[in-house]
């Protein structure tokens, strides 16, 4: 895999598939998955529907409507509470069934958010060292092209640092 990083929002990227961080319901909200439903546009809403919600930890592939690339990835990172109730496990499964799911559509290239580092709080590093060292150990096909899309100055510099 090799891995790619930029600032900026994730519904204009050129990737074959985004991850939305998405909430269990899958019927949008705020953040990243507020900017790809209205990016994506009303179809999008009417396929989640479709999809009767998300656990955490695990994904759900939809197509991207007004959003010119293949797929969307949808992905339901955890609530940090105090890193005790298995949080870094279910946000490396997030990354892991993304890569599952790009793998099965044969898909080369995947724009991943900073999943659960916004309104739910994971703590910034430790949720960049989980995405990349669980992306970096897949021990099945996967993607050629991974992109880390960071709306924030915070986060880029995070994934920056750790890149190198």
């Amino acid at each position: 895999m090799n891995f790619s990083l930029i600032k900026g929002d994730i519904t204009k990227v050129k990737a074959d598939a985004i991850v939305n961080a998405a909430n269990n319901s899958l019927l949008g909200g705020g953040g990243v998955d507020g900017a790809i439903h209205k990016a994506a546009g009303s179809a999008l809403l009417d396929e989640c529907r479709t999809l009767n919600g998300c656990e955490t930890g695990q994904a759900k592939i939809t197509k991207a409507y007004n959003i010119p690339i293949k797929y969307i990835i949808h992905t339901v990172g955890p609530i940090w509470r105090d890193g005790s109730n298995h949080e870094e496990e279910l946000l490396s499964s997030c990354y892991t069934e993304c890569i599952k799911l790009a793998s099965a559509n044969k898909l080369s290239s995947i724009a991943f958010p900073n999943i659960s580092t916004g309104i739910y709080g994971f703590p910034r590093e430790k949720a960049a060292k989980i995405a990349i060292e669980t992306l970096k150990t897949i021990p099945f096909p996967a993607p050629t092209d991974v992109l880390f899309v960071c709306f924030d100055e915070e986060n880029y510099h995070i994934y920056e640092k750790f890149l190198i």
